[in-house]
């Protein structure tokens, strides 16, 4: 057996270094020693970035109180698995559901799928590539040694580590200078694999997030030499080629830039391209240093160290080219100022004043009153140019609907519902651009996600409206609590919400759609918005509130109340979808006008008909259904909607009388109607044709039968049960749409 020993990651060039040794024991009797990992330096790596060890296993996990908390070793959501984080005990877990429990090298095996005892070879690997350090060195081998060469590139020459803020490693850069030319390798740690990661990080994380003035440079070594004169350097990897569209830069916002480009053309030309990014990303300023003009070609910040240049000179007083100016640290003007400036005002996002530049609005409701298919409709509209209820956009508007319920499937259902006008449908099939349903919470890690999402997916342009829907699907109030305690709600909009927006688009509106909690009629009628969970941060930060709110249960109709700092006020509207769509009708009516009404009631008729008449042909061609099965055999057809909206018909039929069921399904030599609690459909009259007696002799066919259909029950109309019919003759019908008090 000949084992191979690898000091750390396999390199191409390690086959020619002192990296890699062969070892013969087709002899052995035993293991050898020094063939066993070191268990201790792993446990102790692992112990040493544990938080980053169970962020990078369990995304779903969260800290609290010392403790992490995740559902299982799968990563599901939940609390029945424990970490302990401090103290003696760090590293130890145990699951509460499973009674199991072990060591912080347990957990990743459990996490991968492995046995910490059977595949500790493979775990070990795995372990160290991930920490980045090299197994034990071997004693004396018994064999001969013998080195292979994995490629032309010989050993590497230089290797840099790029970490998160927190220290924990992310890649490593390693450099080659072979015959040809210096190349690079870069290695993504968490991928395990030979490439650079997506997005590609900056270079010293940890000092530059921690320093108002970055000084950007063109590759790893002239951030170095920086660095080892105490000044707080970067780089982008691969320097100077680095693809600036895939380089996350939102760590700058809000730090003073500045670029040190080399001396030549590709260097300019990189220090353009990254000082646009740095600009996109919310950074406080933006500059491009000249390098001196009797310097020779190529000179760079590496080369400056070198010769005693006075670097903190330059950077301090050096000639600069400003891309953004700093803005003052607290702006100030005078009454004076104020009274004489008679510049246009921005225009609105959503006018009159509903949303304004950088402005916040919270759109909030109770469980089950339409928040999420209003909003849907509101931001299509707002995405084709269209208005929206009295709310206009000035132009198409770029839409990003960041959203936690609706799963893909069910969200292009309802998309496909929405009404925009023929003429705007082509700005909005571009500019609305929303996700499926989410699964992750607003933390470090889930802005690593969204960020770089938002800002590519306009082609590069910024959006002007970043919606939330809802708060409390992805809100991480840090270690402050939950969404109903005010500290939380406030870290949640400043360090989570507000750095998307610098991030992306710091002029960017932003619609947080939130619930409410219950309050009393006096209450509500006193100040509506305190009903909102977490309100007294929210109300300090948005500039404005709106409420979607249903006074009277037994009708469809619902208040939009507005609270507005930057306008003047808006008048309660009174708003309720009709056929798809929706619109404002009158307070004490239920339509504005009554083509509205009458068009509503011909339409809910002419559904009622054509589902009737499609059970009763459908049973003379021999075909039964239950109420599931016909919402999706007929989804699309005869006009009559989607799945969710046949089903509510045919719910609704039921309750009137219209439909009723039958269970005896044996009776008809149909199959069995499974777990629904009413059976199959029934309708007056129904007659179904099926196969019966014996075969023609001549031709083998059945002959068919025709077999009266009578209900055996019925939907009470007062509880929604099922109930024995007591008659299977009589049909009594209760039809709202004579009902002038129907909704």
């Amino acid at each position: 057996m000949q084992v191979l020993l690898v000091a750390g990651p396999l390199l191409e060039g390690d086959m020619m270094s002192n990296n890699i040794v062969w070892l013969d024991f087709n002899d052995a009797a035993e293991p050898r020693e020094d063939l066993i990992s070191d268990t201790e330096a792993l446990r102790a790596g692992l112990l040493d970035r544990l938080e980053a060890v169970l962020h990078y296993l369990f995304p779903q996990g969260r800290i609290r109180g010392g403790k992490f908390y995740v559902g299982d070793t799968d990563g599901s959501p939940g609390k029945s698995l424990v970490v302990e984080l401090e103290g003696p005990r760090r590293g130890l877990w145990k699951d509460f559901a499973t009674d199991e429990g072990g060591d912080v090298i347990d957990l990743w095996a459990r996490s991968q799928g492995l046995s910490a005892r059977h595949d500790f070879s493979r775990l070990a690997t795995e372990l160290r590539q991930w920490l980045g350090i090299a197994p034990p060195a071997p004693s004396v081998a018994r064999h001969a040694v013998r080195t292979v060469a994995v490629d032309e590139l010989g050993p590497y020459t230089a290797k840099w580590d790029y970490l998160t803020p927190d220290g924990d490693l992310i890649a490593c850069v390693y450099r080659y200078d072979p015959p040809t030319g210096k190349e690079y390798r870069p290695w993504d740690v968490r991928a395990r694999m030979w490439r650079a990661p997506d997005p590609r990080p900056l270079y010293n994380l940890p000092a530059i997030t921690k320093s108002s003035l970055v000084v950007l440079v063109e590759g790893e070594k002239c951030a170095d030499a920086l660095i080892a004169c105490g000044i707080a350097a970067t780089t982008a990897m691969n320097g100077a080629k680095a693809p600036i569209d895939k380089t996350e830069w939102y760590p700058l916002a809000r730090r003073s830039v500045l670029i040190w480009p080399d001396r030549d053309s590709p260097g300019w030309d990189y220090a353009e391209n990254a000082a646009r990014a740095c600009v996109a990303a919310g950074c406080a300023s933006v500059a491009i240093l000249v390098p001196p003009s009797d310097k020779p070609d190529k000179w760079d910040a590496a080369d400056a160290v070198a010769e005693g240049f006075d670097c903190s000179e330059f950077i301090a007083q050096g000639e600069r080219r400003v891309i953004k100016a700093a803005s003052p640290i607290l702006p100030t003007f005078t009454l004076g100022a104020l009274l004489d400036d008679d510049s246009p005002l921005p225009p609105d996002l959503i006018s009159p004043r509903v949303l304004t530049p950088a402005g916040m609005l919270v759109f909030g409701g109770a469980p089950k009153v339409g928040k999420s298919d209003f909003l849907l409709a509101w931001l299509t509209h707002m995405a084709a140019g269209a208005a929206f209820l009295g709310m206009h956009p000035p132009r198409p508007l770029r839409v990003f609907y960041l959203q936690a319920e609706v799963q893909y499937h069910y969200l292009r259902e309802r998309v496909k519902e929405v009404r925009i006008p023929a003429s705007r449908l082509l700005d909005a099939r571009t500019n609305f651009v929303a996700t499926p349903q989410l699964r992750l919470v607003l933390d470090d890690a889930g802005l690593a996600q969204v960020i770089p999402a938002i800002a590519n997916a306009f082609g590069g342009e910024p959006p002007d409206i970043i919606a939330i829907d809802p708060i409390r699907n992805v809100f991480d109030g840090g270690d402050a609590g939950g969404e109903n305690d005010n500290g939380a709600m406030l870290f949640f909009l400043s360090q989570r919400v507000d750095r998307i927006r610098q991030a992306v688009n710091p002029d960017a509106g932003v619609i947080l759609a939130h619930h409410t909690k219950k309050l009393g009629k006096k209450q509500f009628e006193e100040d509506p918005f305190q009903a909102l969970a977490g309100a007294g941060s929210l109300r300090g930060y948005y500039s404005t509130g709106m409420l979607l709110f249903r006074p009277d249960e037994i009708r469809t109709t619902r208040q939009l109340i507005f609270e507005l700092r930057n306008g003047a006020g808006i008048p309660i509207k009174h708003v309720d979808k009709i056929i798809g769509e929706w619109r404002e009708v009158d307070a004490n009516d239920r339509l504005v006008m009554k083509d509205y009404g009458e068009r509503l009631d011909a339409e809910r008729r002419r559904k009622r008909d054509a589902i009737l008449q499609i059970l009763f042909d459908e049973a003379a061609a021999g075909h039964c259904y239950t109420a599931n099965q016909f919402a999706e055999s007929f989804e699309g057809k005869a006009g009559l909607g989607g799945e969710r909206t046949i089903r509510e018909r045919i719910s609704a039929l039921s309750t009137q009388g219209y439909i009723k069921y039958f269970r005896n399904a044996v009776d008809y030599g149909l199959p069995s109607s499974g777990r629904t609690k009413f059976g199959y459909l029934c309708v007056e009259g129904m007659v179904l044709r099926a196969p019966g007696g014996d075969p023609d002799p001549a031709t083998g066919e059945l002959p068919m039968r025709e077999h009266a259909v009578l209900p055996t029950h019925y939907k009470c109309p007062h509880s929604g049960a099922a109930m024995p019919v007591e008659n299977p003759e009589v049909w009594v019908y209760h039809d709202e749409l004579n009902d002038p008090e129907a909704p």
